[in-house]
């Protein structure tokens, strides 16, 4: 199984390339001349920053030897963008986070998405490509700031049904399926 391994990375963030409601969603983590980046889903890259936090809080409760894990970001934000060249290496299907209580650090895996294919034998597939990153508690933390505002920095919800606005507004189903918009709730109403 190919494995891009970074113990630990210069620089690992999540980041997003286009407008809000058309943008591409990457990981990506840099070290000794090395770049790899992989795409994602949005939901993806909130459920790890949530995930992560989590893992954090846990450990901190934990007192897990003593480490010491920041409750908020200890070192400045990096809000610089992705590296370039983007060349996407994978896309993610899984992911899993685990605590390195030796090293002190947060391991940080995404796995790539494997297509099923019914007619084909399973070893023929191969094994997906992984991304594995070790980060220390305080990068952990970072990365979770920096990942929250990026998902927290596309389109407005409508303040109904939560839904994303588009800038021509949307379908709400709180208004029976009349299009609302984001200026105002219009036709229908309850």
């Amino acid at each position: 199984m190919p494995v891009f391994d970074y113990d630990p990375p210069e620089r690992f963030v999540a980041g997003a390339v286009g407008q809000p409601g058309a943008r591409t969603f990457f990981l990506q983590a840099r070290g000794q001349g090395r770049l790899t980046t992989v795409a994602l889903e949005k939901f993806q890259v909130a459920a790890l920053a949530d995930r992560l936090d989590d893992l954090l809080d846990e450990v901190l409760r934990g007192d897990e030897g003593g480490v010491p894990i920041p409750a908020v970001q200890a070192s400045p934000a990096d809000n610089a963008p992705l590296d370039v060249p983007i060349s996407e290496d994978f896309r993610v299907g899984t992911m899993a986070l685990a605590w390195d209580s030796e090293a002190a650090q947060v391991v940080i895996e995404a796995q790539e998405a494997v297509a099923e294919e019914e007619d084909l034998d399973p070893s023929v597939l191969g094994e997906p490509t992984v991304l594995r990153v070790h980060i220390s508690p305080g990068a952990a933390r970072a990365f979770t700031r920096r990942a929250l505002a990026l998902v927290a920095a596309g389109r407005p919800p409508c303040p109904l049904c939560a839904q994303p606005l588009d800038p021509e507004g949307h379908i709400c189903v709180r208004l029976n399926g009349y299009r609302g918009n984001s200026a105002s709730s219009t036709g229908g109403g309850e």
